[in-house]
């Protein structure tokens, strides 16, 4: 199991550049869990892809449900103040420490291509192109 960032649901879910890489991490763990957040991001997501018209309507919702089913099941509501300590002593959102709590409480890896949690958190931030084979 690990921790996937909602650029890594991303990745997978709308084609792109980081596409193989996240079919790649799939591939090497399809049990992935995040926090409740990630739905809220993902949303985002798909809201500045249809604003920009490089989505349509239907495919938003069939990603958005492709989406959910990979994480049911695995999504974790987080405590606030560690969450926010996190965000305190890194410089990095209380969005992402989101993930990275998470991903310690656990114990799992968190695969994500942010280079701010990458650098700030080596102990559980594993790079998405580290992670696959």
């Amino acid at each position: 199991m690990i921790v996937a960032d909602t650029n890594l649901v991303a990745y997978l879910m709308i084609r792109s550049d980081h596409t193989p890489a996240a079919e790649a991490v799939l591939r090497r763990d399809s049990d992935w869990a995040a926090p409740v957040l990630w739905r809220s991001e993902f949303r985002s997501v798909l809201a500045l892809y249809l604003r920009r018209g490089q989505l349509g309507f239907s495919d938003a919702i069939q990603y958005l449900e492709q989406a959910e089913a990979l994480l049911r099941g695995n999504e974790h509501h987080v405590p606030s103040v560690p969450v926010l300590d996190l965000a305190r002593t890194s410089g990095c959102s209380a969005y992402d420490c989101e993930f990275v709590y998470l991903a310690r409480a656990m114990a799992l890896p968190l695969v994500t291509s942010d280079a701010r949690v990458l650098h700030a958190f080596p102990d559980v931030a594993v790079s998405l192109t580290g992670f696959a084979p």
